[in-house]
């Protein structure tokens, strides 16, 4: 069994749709296996998003990450990583087909309801960063 990591935006909270949201992951068959509400400070979003934290639109996304707090998931089952990505539709949800979590729900590349983790890898590497072992049941 595959495991990955979600965080439930700070536009999800905002529209009031985490368990919607949540709810189709439960209707695909996944199990959550660590969950935890937190406001993410400066320094971890920099590590989190370190890929893309020199450009020059970084600070727009830290600002909006950190604007409340999120819902950070840790999902798992069976090819969890990329299904969770199937159901989540590409990353801009102006070109997610409706259907999609974020083409029913997102209004942009940047406010589009949730991260996933985008490998087996970097799904492992981020439940590390988020998650203390003894926060996961699974």
């Amino acid at each position: 069994m595959q495991k990955t990591f979600v965080i439930f935006k700070p536009d999800t909270m905002e529209k009031r749709i985490v368990g919607t949201v949540l709810s189709r992951f439960e209707a695909a068959g996944f199990d959550v296996i660590g969950c935890k509400m937190a406001r993410l400070s400066p320094a971890l979003l920099r590590e989190h998003y370190a890929h893309v934290a020199d450009k020059p639109f970084y600070p727009e996304i830290e600002g909006f990450m950190k604007s409340r707090p999120v819902i950070m998931m840790a999902l798992q089952g069976q090819d969890v990583v990329q299904r969770v990505r199937d159901l989540l539709g590409p990353t801009d949800s102006r070109k997610a087909p409706k259907g999609t979590i974020r083409g029913d729900f997102g209004s942009d590349m940047m406010k589009n309801i949730v991260h996933a983790s985008d490998s087996i890898e970097n799904g492992k590497a981020e439940l590390a960063r988020f998650f203390k072992p003894d926060e996961l049941f699974g």
